[in-house]
């Protein structure tokens, strides 16, 4: 059973047709130049390391923009404000909880991954144990991981475009899914590792840049005092104080403090470890590089924090959790109705220029994640499935199975956006986390540094914890039982968790850990001596081969 389609919520914005005639320029302008810098961008010959990479020819600044760019996704940028409007404090646990992803990617996995890796994840997984099973589902999990995430960002194109813009057809929904679903493929083909970087740097200025410009004015309206904007998000909420306590968005549910520990410990392991985040390690030149590039990212995401915690509680404060959650159940308007409110009921031209900014940023923002997405899901199906057949591919042949595995992996998911565009899609969200910290990121752990793991024991891992997840996922409080899950009247949630990370993270770990038993001594043995050949290069980069 499908969901209810989302109000016209044009309403909501107050601004006129002409507002939205300006909205609707300035996101074709923003379309229009981000594909002209893809094709400025883009590797003007045949070189792989020009288009998985860009040779690593970004500054640390400009990296960690782009890093920041991909770990920013419009998943976050939505759904976390929404869940600090209508949960509060549990909201700002949460997004802590990405940044606090990102400092533990900064400090355990970045160097060894880059100095391990060339291009994929599925590089780092094979340099210790190369054959094509470990590639090929290296590069099923990349997929599995990231199409979720990409159906969400796709599909809430339409619904964004329906706020701004104030219309509410169906077709006209389905058709922004189409037209920007190709432009996202575009990205990605013509403009590889650069372009996309680029596009990355542009969302992540833009969007903080007004983001920040939004939480001054809140914090104007309260005369400067944080205090004073949570106690009046407080009375708001209808929660009153335990609005601002833990609990709030995991009360009902069994196991409560459980529960949210365990959605927090998902996030942390399972951002850190999508591929399209890991991808960027290999665009910095050394080790050092990589160092003060995520030193930029994790001040970034820290920064992009304090925002939108700002925005969230303002606009529970301005405008009324009851009012939030009839525009959407989930919250994910509540950025843009916080931003709304920050200018109050009279608008100036100048405050109707900034509130365009911000709509400009979204939507720009779901145009860069889904294209790094495509971008990372590419790479991995053209270097570890197809060019990992022969023993030498050429450069042109490769970057052509590239560019088509764009379009082959761009397409499908279109035509999956438009069909689950009406579903609630937070357990999407959540499925693409648990498969990173359920099967990526024991992957990777035990990759990176136990000597003796085996090949058995990464494919126990991989399969394992993906296995793991998908079979426990439809249990789970987010697929039915409650009124915002995707099936609200259907109350098949023998799993009573929001997240699979309680059993499928220790599992994937122990699916590492049989594996790698099961295949004797002497495989271990063998593991362990290979490792300890490369051990100096994978942990302080001692070598790094160019192949």
């Amino acid at each position: 059973m499908t969901a209810d389609a989302a109000p016209d919520l044009s309403g909501f914005t107050g601004f006129s047709s002409s507002a939205q005639a300006m909205s609707l320029v300035a996101f074709s302008a923003v379309a229009t130049l981000t594909l002209l810098l893809c094709v400025m961008a883009g590797p003007d010959r045949d070189d792989l390391d020009e288009f998985y990479t860009g040779y690593g020819s970004l500054s640390p600044l400009r990296n960690g923009l782009a890093i920041a760019g991909d770990y920013i996704s419009a998943a976050t940028v939505l759904g976390t404000s929404g869940v600090i409007a209508l949960c509060g404090y549990d909201g700002v646990v949460l997004a802590l909880s990405t940044a606090l992803s990102l400092m533990l990617l900064m400090f355990l996995l970045a160097e060894p991954l880059r100095n391990a890796g060339r291009f994929t994840m599925g590089d780092a997984l094979a340099r210790r144990m190369p054959g094509r099973c470990v590639r090929i589902t290296a590069c099923a999990v990349t997929i599995a991981s990231l199409l979720p995430m990409m159906l969400v960002q796709l599909a809430g194109t339409g619904q964004l475009m329906a706020f701004i813009l104030g219309f509410s057809n169906e077709s006209l929904k389905t058709g922004c899914v189409v037209g920007l679903g190709a432009l996202m493929i575009s990205y990605a083909a013509i403009g590889g590792m650069k372009g996309t970087a680029l596009i990355q740097i542009l969302k992540i200025v833009m969007l903080v840049g007004s983001g920040a410009v939004v939480a001054v004015l809140i914090l104007r309206r309260f005369d400067w005092d944080p205090g004073a904007l949570f106690d009046a998000a407080a009375r708001q909420s209808g929660a009153g104080p335990a609005f601002l306590h833990s609990g709030l968005e995991f009360a009902g549910h069994r196991g409560a403090r459980l529960d949210m520990i365990t959605s927090e410990l998902t996030i942390v392991l399972g951002g850190a470890c999508l591929p399209h985040i890991t991808m960027r390690m290999y665009t910095a030149s050394s080790a050092r590089q990589v160092r003060r590039s995520l030193s930029w990212a994790v001040s970034i995401v820290a920064l992009f924090v304090l925002v939108i915690t700002v925005i969230g509680f303002g606009a529970t404060a301005l405008v009324g959790r009851g009012a939030i959650a009839a525009a959407d159940p989930q919250g994910n308007t509540a950025y843009l109705l916080g931003s709304r409110a920050a200018f109050g009921a009279g608008v100036s031209t100048a405050e109707t220029f900034l509130f365009t900014m911000v709509t400009t940023a979204i939507f720009l923002t779901l145009l860069a994640s889904v294209a790094g997405m495509i971008l990372a899901c590419a790479n991995s199906l053209a270097h570890d499935v197809f060019a990992a057949r022969v023993q030498e591919m050429p450069a042109r042949r490769e970057m052509t199975l590239a560019r088509l595995s764009a379009l082959a992996i761009g397409v499908p998911t279109i035509l999956l956006a438009t069909l689950v565009q009406t579903y609630s899609l937070q357990p999407l969200v959540t499925l693409s986390f648990c498969l990173g910290a359920s099967a990526l990121a024991p992957a990777l752990v035990y990759g990176l540094f136990w000597r003796r793991y085996t090949r058995s024991g990464l494919m126990g891992t991989l399969l394992g914890g993906s296995l793991t997840v998908m079979l426990l996922m439809p249990g789970t409080n987010l697929v039915s039982g409650s009124p915002v899950s995707a099936f609200p009247h259907a109350h098949f949630n023998w799993f009573p968790f929001t997240t699979t990370g309680i059993v499928s993270i220790p599992a994937g770990f122990f699916f590492g850990w049989l594996g790698t038993v099961v295949s004797g001594r002497r495989k271990a043995e063998e593991q362990r001596r290979q490792y300890e050949a490369v051990e100096g290069w994978i942990l302080a980069g001692a070598v790094r081969r160019s192949g």
